[in-house]
């Protein structure tokens, strides 16, 4: 014993005991005049302080968020600050209301059903009025993303004789259409072919990239439930799509938001630092949905097998287009199955396989990881009650216009529309290169083109473009606007055009100084950089405002048969 003592540093430890008990001494000694039951309370007190305060690390908004909430509250409860927020407030609730409803000249509404139905000529007229309330144009090219398809007679032919034959289908009864279920079995496969998936992948048909990626995390989260994990924590670009927010919300997930570097892509090194016992999953997009770039998939799938994570990439926007791409000798990033550490990929088919909306689908590596999205109850007295995604009644014929879509394009068709959608971008990319008053945000990989200004306001050059008749979209964080190419903007002509009204727009703005303070995007987003705390109240405001129905002028608009007056003959 004096041998290992003395050649493991006998001094030390001595010096090292004897401070231990001399601080054990002094602890009682300071200790002696209270009770036990002080000794108690004080130390549950110590224990709650230490919990609380753990909880507060780890909750999901950030300390510095959660602070300034509480004193923007307090700043609320006088009343002429609150007086003046509420005066504001109503101003922005009637300009967002104005503008949700500036195309609806009429403002009459069906409020209840009619006493009898209407002819189907009335219904009709009715609905084309309805179709041209907007004055956008999708199809000339003059919108960014939202409509990826071109005009294509045989096509929608093709959709509507589809839509006659599968209109009430329900893919939630395979016995009762089972061509319904075949032709999502083979859109399962099609597109994990595509992805490279092996003959184990597999997936399911969804009706959007939020419930897809939403499914993803579902899985992981049950996932980690089984393997003992209480708190499942999610590590998220903060480029990638908000859908992880509202799952991380829906599902009570822990989420931590991970930078990006000035190229737009997720910190491998920070997302590799942020890892702990709790990670379920980590994610990638390819690419993200606001700058068009690809995070570094195979750097994350390196993290994803070191430490035995699932990686989930998040390929809504560009999976079908980046596997075309590959086709037409584009360089593409890695980013599908052919990745070792990916196990999860979310593609949209209502995108750039150009299918109607309605489509998407989450693909999995295997079938273990597929299993955890299912859900079963057994004990449910309508019977054994299973779905394979969130839903539960599907709609059949939204997969069968996308069976039909992809079998109607083929690899040939959709490899003659990506490339021109791809040379498309390149061209925008050079034209903007040549505006003096605007340049490129970064380089982005996919079909989107990003780009700022120099000593304009971006915003109120989204607004002098929507008044061109452009819809482009804003975004913040840095500042900045982009354009998401569609089939539509590979038309003759349209890049031209675009170049040409973005340069007048920006000649607008240095001769009129005044555009930019009356746009009202400026104003939003100088709203939200000041005051973030109101952002979600104005949110609220703007989706209420898309139900609202505003009187018109003349006031009543229905008749007692509850038909609207301008329909009922003279």
């Amino acid at each position: 014993m004096d041998e290992w003592w003395t050649l493991d540093g006998g001094h030390t430890w001595r010096l090292v005991l004897q401070i231990v008990d001399d601080s054990r001494v002094g602890f009682n000694r300071a200790c002696v005049h209270l009770e036990p039951w002080q000794i108690v309370s004080y130390t549950l007190s110590i224990a709650c302080l230490f919990i609380w305060l753990q909880k507060l690390l780890k909750a999901d908004r950030p300390l510095s968020t959660r602070i300034r909430a509480v004193i923007f509250s307090a700043f609320r409860m006088i009343p002429w600050v609150n007086a003046q927020i509420k005066e504001e407030m109503e101003k922005a609730r009637r300009d967002l209301e104005e503008t949700i409803h500036q195309y609806d000249k009429k403002k009459e509404f069906y409020k209840f059903l009619p006493e009898h139905g209407l002819a189907s000529s009335n219904i009709i007229h009715e609905a084309e009025l309805y179709k041209t309330m907007s004055e956008f144009s999708f199809y000339d090219g003059r919108v960014s993303g939202v409509i990826f398809a071109d005009v294509d007679e045989e096509h929608r032919a093709l959709l509507q004789k589809m839509f006659e034959l599968f209109a009430y289908s329900d893919s939630l009864y395979p016995n009762l259409f089972p061509g319904c279920r075949k032709m999502e079995a083979e859109i399962v496969r099609i597109v994990a072919s595509l992805l490279h998936g092996g003959p184990g992948s597999c997936g399911t048909v969804t009706s959007n990239d939020t419930e897809s990626n939403m499914l993803a995390c579902f899985a992981y989260r049950n996932r980690a439930f089984v393997r003992g994990i209480r708190h499942p924590e999610m590590l998220v670009p903060i480029t990638a799509h908000a859908a992880f927010d509202k799952a991380a919300k829906v599902l009570q997930m822990r989420i931590r938001h991970i930078p990006v570097d000035k190229n737009q892509r997720v910190d491998v090194g920070a997302m590799k630092r942020a890892i702990n016992n709790e990670t379920c999953m980590l994610v990638a997009s390819a690419p993200n949905y606001s700058f068009g770039t690809i995070d570094n998939i195979e750097a994350i799938s390196e993290l994803s097998q070191r430490y035995g994570i699932p990686l989930h990439v998040d390929a809504s926007l560009g999976g079908f287009i980046l596997s075309i791409m590959e086709r037409c000798d584009f360089a593409v990033k890695s980013f599908d199955f052919r990745v070792p550490g990916v196990t999860s990929i979310s593609c949209d088919v209502q995108k750039y396989g150009f299918a109607p909306n309605g489509t998407s689908l989450i693909l999995y590596r295997d079938s273990s990881l597929l299993h955890h999205q299912y859900f079963c109850n057994s004990e449910w007295p309508g019977g054994i009650y299973m779905t394979p995604t969130l839903a539960g009644n599907r709609d059949g014929c939204a997969i069968a216009l996308t069976w039909a879509t992809l079998l109607y394009n083929g690899r040939q068709g959709y490899t003659e529309r990506i490339e021109a959608i791809i040379n498309t971008v390149r061209e925008i990319r050079t034209g903007i290169e040549k505006c003096p008053h605007i340049q490129l945000l970064c380089e982005s990989d996919v079909a989107t083109v990003v780009f700022t200004t120099r000593g304009l306001n971006v915003y109120a050059l989204a607004d002098r473009m929507n008044k061109l008749g452009w819809v482009l979209t804003t975004l913040q964080n840095p500042p900045a606007v982009n354009i998401c190419v569609t089939l539509n903007h590979t038309k003759s002509g349209v890049v031209d055009n675009f170049i040409r009204e973005l340069n007048m727009a920006c000649e607008d703005l240095v001769l009129n100084s005044e555009f930019s303070q009356q746009s009202r995007t400026a104003a939003i987003y100088g709203m939200v950089s000041a005051v973030p705390d109101l952002v979600e109240e104005v949110s609220h405001m703007y989706l209420d405002s898309c139900y609202a129905m505003p009187l018109p002028p003349t006031g009543r608009t229905l008749s007692v048969e509850g038909r609207k007056k301008s329909l009922i003959p003279d």
